[in-house]
Order: C-alpha cells, then sequence, then structure tokens
C-alpha cells in the first residue's frame, strides 16, 4: 500500500476493489482521523461512529449522500453553523432525500415510510417472496451460467419493492428497463456522472400519478395507504412528500439489497463447505446474512456535518467539519469483533454491525433487505445442486468473472458470474 498521505481515498481506484487495508491503517493511526485531500475526518472505530451516528444535535445529515464533493454554497464560519445549514439546505444536491434530512422534519417524513413498512405488510411482502424469486429463476436457471447480479438479484429485488409499494403490474417491466437504463456513477464514484438524478426523476415523475388517483379514488392497496398517510400531527402531506418517499424507497431498497445478495452469493459460490452447511442447515443463514453485511457493508460510510465545535474519539472537531462514518472499517474493528477480518458464519455478535447505520437514520428497510436475501439464498440453494463462480466471462471486462461497482461510497459486484447445477424438478 502507498503512503497514507499519498492515498486519495475517494478517487484512487486501486481502492475500490480492497479498501480494507486502508482502513485498517487509518484505524492503526486513530479511529478519527482526518484525511488529506477533501478535509474529511474519516471516522473508522465503531465506537466513535456510533456516538456520531446516535447524536443528530451536534451532526446534521444534510451532506449525507454528497459529502465533500458539490462543496457548501457559502463558507462554513463561526462556532455554530446550523443557521447556515437551514438557509441553505435546498441549495445541497439531493436535499429533497430523506437520509439528508434532519429532526424534526426527517421524523415526519420517516413516519409516513413507516406508515408503509409495518410489521403485518413485511410479512405478506414476504409470503410473495417465493412467488417472486421463482419467477426470476425460472430464466437465471435455464442456461446453466449466468450473471448473478443482472439477471438475479436486481430483477428479484426490483419485483419485491414493486409488490411492497403495490406499483401496477403492467408498470413494472418499464421501471425496470428505464432504471437500469439511467443507472451509472454514484456519488463518490470515479465516472463523469457521479451525481445522476435521472433515475429519481424518473420515479419522481411516474409516483405522482399514482397517488393523485389514489387520493381522488382510494382502493384497498398499498399506494392508498401512503396516498392517505398523515404526518404524526395529523396534517396532510403535500403529493410532492408522498413521492420522494416513495421513490426513496423504490431506488434505495433495491440498490443496497443487490450489493447485499451479490457479496453473500459470491461468499457461498467460493467457499464449497459453507455452501453445503447452508444447505444442510438452513436455520444458519441468517447469521450467514449478518456476517455478509459485517464483512461486506453495502455501504463504506455515511457523512456528516457539525454544527458546533465537539469532540469524537478524543479528537477536536471544529464546526463545519464533514465526518465521513466509515461502516465498512467500523464493522472490522478489532475492539468489538475478534479476528474481524475472517468471515465466521457462525459470529455470535455479527448482528451488532452497523451496516443499515444506527439511530434516527436506521435503514427502515433492514428487516426487509435481510427478508429479501435469506428467501433469495435460499430458494437459489433450493433449485441448485452446485453453485460456483464461473471459469468464463463473457463480458466487456475480459476474463474476469467479478467485479465491483466504481465508486468510493458504495460497495458492491456490478458482475458475479455463476455456474450452476440444477436441483431437479422435485425442488420446485
Amino acid at each position: 500500500m502507498k503512503d497514507l498521505e499519498a492515498l486519495d481515498f475517494f478517487r484512487d481506484d486501486a481502492l475500490v476493489a480492497d479498501p480494507y487495508p486502508y482502513f485498517e491503517a487509518l484505524r492503526g493511526k486513530c479511529p478519527v482521523q482526518r484525511e488529506p485531500h477533501h478535509g474529511v475526518m474519516m471516522v473508522t472505530g465503531y465506537d466513535e461512529a456510533l456516538q456520531v451516528y446516535n447524536d443528530t444535535d451536534t451532526f446534521s445529515s444534510c451532506v449525507s449522500v454528497t459529502g465533500p464533493f458539490p462543496g457548501f454554497p457559502v463558507p462554513l464560519e463561526g462556532d455554530d453553523v446550523s443557521e447556515l445549514i437551514e438557509r441553505h439546505r435546498d441549495e445541497l444536491p439531493l436535499s429533497d432525500q430523506l437520509p439528508t434530512l434532519d429532526p424534526p422534519l426527517h421524523t415526519a417524513h420517516r413516519a409516513l415510510l413507516m406508515r408503509l413498512i409495518t410489521p403485518k405488510r413485511l410479512k405478506e411482502n414476504e409470503a410473495s417472496m417465493w412467488r417472486l424469486a421463482d419467477r426470476v429463476l425460472d430464466d437465471f436457471l435455464a442456461g446453466g451460467e449466468g450473471d448473478a447480479i443482472d439477471d438475479f438479484a436486481g430483477p428479484f429485488t426490483l419485483l419485491v419493492i414493486a409488490d411492497l409499494l403495490g406499483m401496477p403490474e403492467q408498470d413494472r417491466d418499464e421501471f425496470a428497463r428505464t432504471l437500469r437504463s439511467t443507472s451509472g456513477g454514484g456519488i463518490g464514484g470515479t465516472g463523469e456522472e457521479t451525481l445522476a438524478h435521472s433515475p429519481l426523476e424518473f420515479l419522481y415523475e411516474r409516483f405522482v400519478p399514482y397517488i393523485e388517483d389514489r387520493r381522488r379514488e382510494p382502493r384497498d392497496d398499498v399506494l392508498t395507504g401512503l396516498a392517505t398517510a398523515t404526518f404524526p400531527d395529523g396534517s396532510v402531506p403535500d403529493v410532492e412528500d408522498v413521492v420522494r418517499v416513495a421513490a426513496n424507497v423504490f431506488a434505495a431498497g433495491q440498490e443496497t439489497t443487490v450489493r447485499l445478495l451479490g457479496a453473500a452469493l459470491k461468499q457461498i459460490a467460493e467457499d464449497p463447505a459453507l455452501q453445503r452447511t447452508l444447505r444442510s442447515e438452513r436455520d444458519r443463514i441468517s447469521n450467514f446474512v449478518e456476517e455478509t453485511l459485517r464483512v461486506e457493508s453495502p455501504i463504506k460510510g455515511d457523512f456528516r456535518l457539525a454544527r458546533v465545535p465537539t469532540t469524537v474519539g478524543g479528537v477536536d472537531i471544529p464546526a463545519g467539519t464533514i465526518l465521513m462514518l466509515v461502516n465498512a472499517a467500523a464493522n472490522r474493528d478489532p475492539r468489538h469483533f475478534d479476528d474481524p477480518a475472517a468471515f465466521d458464519p457462525a459470529r455470535k455478535n455479527a448482528r451488532r454491525h452497523i451496516a443499515f447505520g444506527r439511530g434516527a437514520h436506521t435503514c427502515p428497510g433492514a428487516p426487509l433487505a435481510r427478508a429479501e436475501a435469506r428467501v433469495g439464498i435460499e430458494r437459489l440453494l433450493d433449485r441448485t445442486g452446485d453453485i460456483r463462480i464461473s471459469e468464463r466471462w463473457h463480458g466487456p471486462a475480459g476474463d474476469r468473472r467479478f467485479r465491483y461497482v466504481p465508486t468510493h461510497i458504495l460497495r458492491g459486484l456490478t458482475h458475479l458470474t455463476l455456474e450452476f447445477t440444477p436441483a431437479g424438478d422435485e425442488a420446485r
């Protein structure tokens, strides 16, 4: 590894596929340390990350998605930048998205989402996941080889989230085609268009008529429940507020779960002994999913902006400082996880990971993601006799069998070519 001072975490391509030595080196010096290229305070320690996640009074989420890249519209000067944040918040990219909101607005908008993701609805949704998994697997398994990301994880998670939202069946294929064509670079990516907003704009356009229609003519479906939900104080949200929540669920709920499934399937395909264990002892799959989330967090980290001077892990943090809470590093903190780089599907404290964040912004879709991963893995194991990474690669990346997404904030496989032996009709 090059000297830490020379490495630019946000720009260096060498860190895309394997950032973990960099994280370990950072944490070895100090779990809270400023990186030299963008002035971001990197929080790589577990306890230190929890401190920031749980303190919404001191740390704003207004830069949660974008970090330092767009810059703040005005200089953040003084010992309390709270007023500047509120005055210029709407000028920041993606400021209308739930992850960038702060309480009390975030609390009100999250309440709309929780009216949708209820235990009852999740239970009903999980029951349909088995059918949806089979629907996708029918095509995926037909050739004996396929891309687990494009041909299984992506279509499966899209169908699941569409089912949760109650999206009309006749519109789902169009959604799938459009979102695949508009997905590109992500925040912190190495590509040219790293702040593309087109997928969300497309979702806004489509969900507005859905919500307006359900308000005019309520039906017994999920979209009606979302359209008629009220804020905690009883007020009726604008259509645009409801649409933003629905679009955020659709986009975020699909993308991160694809990364979770990709990491899990790669682990299974590379470890025949683990694969045999999961086939014979299905009750181990849930903890296997948790260990996958710990070892390979779908989102490497989250950003916060310090409103006032504070201290994290004994390090002074001036007001106006951007911090990156590096989930992927905190989840491998040896102070909390023994032999943290080792993948242990039976790890007793695997679920203590912070892959879904913590505090007010804990991912509300975490139960859904866990269920999708468990069902997708179990159904794939049901219908195959053996899964392995293909020795052949037919895509544009030459002979590589898998590739990681080219972004430094998100982490996941963009391609994972698997070969499999069908289990036979008895699995159906």
